[in-house]
């Protein structure tokens, strides 16, 4: 049986980091830079735990600026 995985990938140059992403995910993927901003000073949305995907896509879903893009991969276990 084939597996599907997710793949998430942000814009962090355009993320406002409003968290809306972070709190729709239901892997708990995504997280905020605890540090690091962008270059328009606000702390961005990156994958803390990108294992975890499941490709569902709430986060591209609910950002507000379309910063995500999510892939679904299959392992079809060849």
């Amino acid at each position: 049986m084939a597996k599907v995985f997710g793949a998430v990938t942000i814009d962090s140059m355009h993320c406002k980091g409003c968290e809306l992403c972070v709190v729709a995910c239901p892997a708990d993927v995504l997280s905020l830079q605890p540090k690091e901003v962008n270059d328009r000073g606000y702390r961005y949305a990156f994958a803390a735990k990108p294992e975890a995907c499941i490709g569902c896509a709430a986060c591209a879903t609910v950002c507000p600026d379309a910063c995500i893009e999510v892939y679904r991969v299959v392992d079809r276990g060849n």
